[in-house]
């Protein structure tokens, strides 16, 4: 029998029976409705409906993350319908990957009894996924997510894990989704490379941090030579599938060259072997092999940029990176350490769990090595993600990283984002535009600092530097191109609000909000509390005093304003 390996979706309506005995044909009405918009949902997300039973519906995805997508857009969709709709169809999801077997149009196996054990144990409204399928879909996640712990299933014989999903999980740099597939056709930047991810040789998975760690440091590095344009880390790491084909990268990013790599620990010796190609010709340019003491990371990466750099430019601005370039730790233990913080904290805020794990990696850093200024600037950004989160308690951390590394970018960045937190704007500002200076080339920074001069009251700034930061990267993630519909709002131009917001590929809590807001705006109430309903119900726990805590409007009108109009619409005090 003809099997493969699929993502499993099953979901039913919470009291179907119950509503048939007291309202048949009126409950079968509004089932059909409810059924068509999963079936066009599933179906926009490269899925298909292979089963239904009564209310229940059950879908395959190749996708993992398009399967949790469809689910995310159907409990969304559901909401957007009228009330008596939404309030009688409330559903819940069972989702799990799994190899099953192909029967004509239907799917049989283990996997699919799962899935639908998982859906019927969760609450209304929920959307439960086996540990299985949150393996597969939490470094690309848009959504955040609660671990349940081990449950038990009615003929299952093994516990299973099982994570519900919070909400959207919002702003996160080394979030790895970019806002589009493919990029779209770009023209080819003079002196540009590409640094595709490391891959890990030997097959020692154990070192993907490590792989990861060093791609991201040599970007950063490369960022720094105001002459040359490297394409950001969102966009290299969507290039995963692709490594393949050097010139197709170099096509799709817009570069004229693409650097490959390997890496490979053994004790306290690292190995990098690298590949130069040119894209327009596909042919290699350059390759070279270098082992070194592990200590002497640093010393690699200098001699790694410096040679990549002249090949490109054909010289390079020795005086610049003298100036710029970071201080390295000291103690290369600590390093590791941090390198391994990273690895959590770059699947973001997806369970407190796992951020909670990343602020303990960063505090063995910086118990090893206190010297070493970036696994401070990592630590508060990290910790920012937790519910307990107190800048005022944390603040130490931003400092003691810029006193011990002026030149790092990240940590300019992150203290311009204190100093907003804190209503200092002026200081604000002049941490942001250093971290620009510091590396002109991070699309990331650019889009980030443009948040600022929105909330600075300078719309037409933020907007010049998200076309800027688009620029240098077309695969931003939703969270960065945001900012666009933001900048409009703040200029009190609610229509190009509401259409840079619609057009983004993907919605967040947070352009859900601003939506709203701006609809409230047009005096388009009605509007505006349908759309309230469907950032809830993705996120139920969303509340004005959470959602303005990082919303740092310097004219207090606005804000004030904001609130009360979110309010009005329907989200919780």
């Amino acid at each position: 029998m003809e099997r493969r390996l699929v993502t499993i979706m099953v979901a039913d309506v919470v009291g179907y029976s119950r509503m048939m005995e007291q309202a048949e044909e009126k409950t079968a009405g509004h089932l059909d409705i409810c059924q068509n918009l999963i079936t066009e949902t599933v179906t926009g997300g490269g899925g298909r409906i292979f089963n239904r039973a009564g209310d229940a519906a059950l879908a395959e995805f190749p996708s993992p993350i398009n399967a949790v997508r469809a689910a995310v857009n159907i409990r969304e969709g559901l909401a957007g319908l009228a009330p008596e709709i939404a309030e009688s169809m409330k559903m819940r999801f069972g989702l799990h990957l799994a190899d099953v077997m192909v029967s004509g149009d239907d799917l049989l196996g283990d996997g699919v009894n799962l899935a639908a054990r998982i859906q019927q144990q969760a609450e209304p409204n929920a959307i439960h996924l086996s540990q299985t399928l949150f393996e597969q879909i939490k470094r690309n996640s848009p959504f955040s997510f609660d671990e349940l712990g081990e449950q038990r299933f009615k003929n299952i014989s093994d516990p299973i894990r099982i994570y519900r999903l919070r909400g959207h999980m919002d702003a996160h740099l080394f979030l790895a989704a970019p806002s589009l597939s493919v990029a779209p056709e770009h023209p080819i930047h003079p002196n540009s490379v590409a640094v595709l991810p490391f891959v890990s040789a030997g097959g020692d998975e154990g070192q993907g941090y490590l792989a990861d760690g060093l791609t991201e440091e040599l970007i950063l590095e490369l960022a720094r030579f105001k002459k040359l344009h490297v394409a950001s880390r969102s966009a290299s790491f969507s290039m995963l599938d692709k490594k393949g084909d050097p010139a197709q990268v170099a096509r799709e990013l817009g570069v004229s060259y693409v650097l490959e790599g390997q890496v490979r620990r053994m004790g306290n010796k690292i190995r990098l072997s690298l590949e130069l190609t040119n894209g327009a010709t596909g042919l290699n340019v350059w390759a070279d092999r270098m082992t070194r003491q592990f200590d002497d990371l640093f010393d690699l990466l200098d001699e790694m940029t410096t040679r990549i750099a002249a090949t490109i430019l054909g010289r390079v601005e020795a005086d610049a990176i003298e100036t710029a370039r970071r201080k390295p730790p000291e103690n290369m233990n600590g390093y590791d350490f941090m390198l391994r913080g990273l690895d959590l904290h770059r699947v973001g805020g997806i369970t407190y769990d796992n951020t909670r794990q990343a602020v303990g990696w960063f505090d063995k850093a910086i118990t090893e090595d206190p010297t070493y200024g970036p696994a401070y600037a990592w630590r508060i950004c990290a910790s920012s993600w937790l519910p307990e989160f107190d800048v005022q308690k944390e603040r130490f951390y931003i400092e003691r990283a810029l006193e011990l590394d002026p030149n790092n970018p990240e940590a300019q960045r992150i203290m311009g984002s204190v100093m907003m937190l804190e209503g200092n704007f002026e200081a604000a500002k002049y941490h942001h535009e250093r971290a620009m200076f510091l590396s002109p080339s991070d699309a990331y920074i650019l889009a980030r600092s443009a948040a600022f001069y929105s909330f600075d009251g300078q719309p037409d700034k933020a907007l010049e530097l998200l076309e800027k930061a688009e620029d240098l990267d077309p695969l931003l993630p939703v969270w960065c191109i945001e900012e666009r519909g933001i900048a409009h709002f703040s200029a009190e131009r609610y229509e190009q609000t509401i259409h840079a917001l619609n057009e983004l590929p993907a919605q967040t809590s947070r352009s859900h909000l601003y939506h709203c807001a701006a609809l409230i705006a047009l005096g388009r109430q009605a509007e505006a509390e349908a759309v309230m309903l469907k950032a809830l119900a993705v996120n139920s726990e969303l509340t004005a005093a959470e959602f303005f805590k990082k919303e740092s409007w310097r004219n207090p009108a606005i804000r004030h304003k904001l609130r009360r109009d979110l309010v009005a619409a329907g989200l919780p005090k």
